[in-house]
């Protein structure tokens, strides 16, 4: 019998690689709903400095916030490679559609969960809160993001207060 329909499917799962500022994230291609190249962004005044704006996705109005700014570093210098990653995230029960500004997109890549170190407790540029954890991918780390809690839920409902209105 094949080998790899004996695998349990709990113990691997799919990521969605990218750049931000030449470091390595990923979040699971369950949260992905698709990727779009940067462009259109309307800006919203009095929004935290990490929200680009809102963008028109096939009539859905679609807030963007920049990954970069959110976890402390600079803006992301848009270029011919920068994306949108449009998320889908649970929030308050109900299935929110948001798009993350990235540099770049690099691949899917199956883990094993086993291979998935815990977040880091110090040293981490970013808050643990938003790491699932660190995986060895070939000869770089890859930093596990937790896709629900990119953005707290205060700051979830205000900027889909201020985009609703």
């Amino acid at each position: 019998m094949d080998e790899q329909f004996n695998k349990d499917p709990l113990s691997h799962q799919h990521f969605l690689t990218f750049l931000l500022r030449d470091e390595c994230f990923g979040i699971s291609i369950s949260s992905v709903k698709e990727i779009i190249e940067y462009d259109n962004v309307t800006p919203i005044p009095l929004m935290p400095d990490f929200v680009k704006g809102v963008l028109n996705l096939r009539g859905d109005v679609v807030p963007v916030i920049d990954l970069s700014i959110r976890f402390n570093k600079s803006a992301t210098e848009i270029s011919k490679r920068t994306c949108i990653v449009i998320l889908e995230i649970l929030f308050e029960e109900q299935i929110v559609t948001i798009g993350a500004v990235v540099d770049s997109v690099s691949e899917v890549i199956e883990i094993n969960m086993d291979n998935i170190e815990p977040a880091p407790t110090f040293g981490a540029k970013i808050r643990a809160q938003f790491i699932l954890g660190v995986a060895n991918v070939g000869e770089q780390f890859v930093i596990l993001l937790r896709g629900e809690r990119v953005l707290s839920l205060d700051e979830m409902a205000a900027i889909i207060e201020k985009v609703a209105d």
